[in-house]
């Protein structure tokens, strides 16, 4: 049996691989917040800034872009008066969001560690 080509294996190390590009808008600080928070559940994007507390609307706009291009996020506009358009997550991005989600209860629930390591932390 021959090894697959390379073009076929998927490696996040890989500098040229997609995986690694996709990894890398999935773990931005305001893309991980958006995917938790859209796996809650559908939002405008208004209500969605307000839910990821400190994100500018342009750092949203670029986020959900990006997410919506990696197949993550889908944008639907709703033909209302006035018009608005709702944010929600894909398969994949319920996928991903799951992982994050779990990894956020690790880092909530180890809140008294962190600050307790911090405390103790001594810049060299």
């Amino acid at each position: 049996m021959t090894d697959p080509s390379p073009a076929l294996v998927s490696d996040v190390f890989a500098r040229d691989c997609t995986s690694r590009s996709a990894f890398e808008d999935v773990t931005a600080k305001w893309a991980s917040l958006v995917l938790l928070a859209l796996h809650e559940g559908g939002y405008r994007f208004n209500a969605l800034r307000r839910r990821v507390d400190g994100v500018s609307e342009k750092m949203l706009s670029q986020t959900l872009q990006s997410l919506e291009r990696d197949g993550m996020v889908t944008r639907d506009v709703v033909t209302a008066i006035p018009p608005r358009v709702e944010y929600a997550l894909t398969a994949l991005g319920q996928r991903v969001a799951g992982r994050l989600r779990d990894l956020a209860d690790v880092l909530e629930d180890a809140v008294p560690e962190v600050e307790q390591a911090r405390a103790g932390h001594r810049p060299r």
